[in-house]
């Protein structure tokens, strides 16, 4: 095989990397990083739609609770979508 040749496998490859695989690791990054991040009293949304405010915070699991009747739910980190902190919750006036 001459160079042209590999040229021709090994540049649609690259862009495929770049393209698709780097966007996706950042992304997975941020994840990562947000539930990491998660404290005690940040309202939080989990992949299955739950929306509720953290009460306690375990090394692989939270307990949010949720509903007029402050029920409690106990759920795996990685289940959290995206969180809102009491920081931005008093920002908005809430």
């Amino acid at each position: 095989m001459d160079w042209v040749t590999m040229a021709i496998m090994v540049v649609p490859l690259g862009i495929m990397y770049f393209a698709l695989i780097v966007p996706q690791r950042k992304k997975d990054k941020a994840l990562n990083d947000m539930r990491s991040d998660i404290a005690i009293g940040d309202r939080v949304v989990t992949v299955g739609g739950i929306i509720g405010r953290v009460v306690n915070i375990g090394e692989d699991a939270i307990t949010i609770e949720t509903g007029n009747e402050k029920t409690r739910l106990r759920m795996l980190r990685t289940s959290i979508q995206q969180k809102e902190s009491v920081e931005q919750k008093q920002s908005r006036g809430g």
